[in-house]
């Protein structure tokens, strides 16, 4: 007996042209986790889907189950994310990061967990009106990681154990790790870098705000170089882990 339709609230992730005038839309739902749907004649001038189906759109979709493919039947909009993520290229790239990032963990991801879908939900919106897009984007990556199972030790050494602050950091050790843990290849952040980290992983905004300002106020323009160290960091552990380049994130890095 053929499996029911059903309705979820999804984000799109990818898409790509099927056939004459279908496409292939892949979507990160909050009850279903990733599926896969084709919207029959999306291509065509008339229809019935309109620009709904594409990324930064947050819908309210109707699925009815298939072999390979769901089909997608009905689709409303929630929130569209778009205006002023594709107008700059930081922020567009950032919101691609989540998107593209968000597909490759919820691979892994329970279909019933609501928490990756609600967290990219929350950050696109945001990445269009925050200071600094990629400091948000780390923030999500790094919640994002733990939520997997896999974040960055940040303080304790991850081998040992013993307690931190550390000056290296290795993704296949774990995150941080003290001298005599220390692996050829280790990068060797301020211990700041890592706090910075430590608070973006656990959304303490109060205290980067502070930092960022205390900078700004001086002049020495620490902040900026410790988030851009920060962001390496992520970017290499998240990519160990995945086994996985992320393109986004090599785009980002070269705007």
């Amino acid at each position: 007996m053929r499996a029911p339709s059903f309705r979820d609230r999804a984000l799109v992730v990818r898409t790509h042209d099927f056939g004459e005038a279908d496409r292939v839309i892949v979507l990160l739902t909050r009850g279903h986790g990733l599926v896969r749907g084709v919207a029959k004649g999306v291509r065509r001038i008339r229809s019935r889907f309109g620009s709904r189906l594409q990324p930064f759109v947050e819908l309210d979709v109707q699925l009815h189950p298939g072999r390979n493919l769901h089909s997608i039947t009905g689709a409303d909009t929630v929130a569209y994310h778009g205006s002023g993520l594709i107008e700059d290229y930081t922020r567009y790239t950032c919101a691609c990061a989540v998107l593209e990032s968000a597909e490759r963990l919820a691979v892994a991801e329970s279909g019933d967990d609501p928490w990756l879908f609600d967290a990219a939900a929350a950050t696109l919106p945001r990445l269009r009106t925050v200071i600094d897009p990629t400091v948000e984007l780390d923030s999500f990556l790094l919640r994002a990681m733990a939520h997997a199972g896999w974040s960055p030790s940040l303080f304790d050494c991850a081998q040992c154990g013993r307690p931190g602050p550390h000056h290296a950091f290795h993704p296949a050790s774990g995150g941080a790790v003290c001298g005599t843990c220390r692996p050829p290849g280790a990068a060797t952040p301020d211990a700041a870098v890592l706090r910075l980290m430590w608070w973006l992983a656990h959304n303490a905004w109060p205290a980067v705000d502070a930092a960022r300002l205390a900078s700004e106020r001086s002049g020495d323009g620490l902040f900026t170089d410790f988030a851009g160290q920060a962001h390496q960091l992520i970017r290499a552990h998240l990519q160990w882990h995945l086994e996985h380049r992320v393109r986004s994130l090599d785009l980002l890095d070269q705007g």
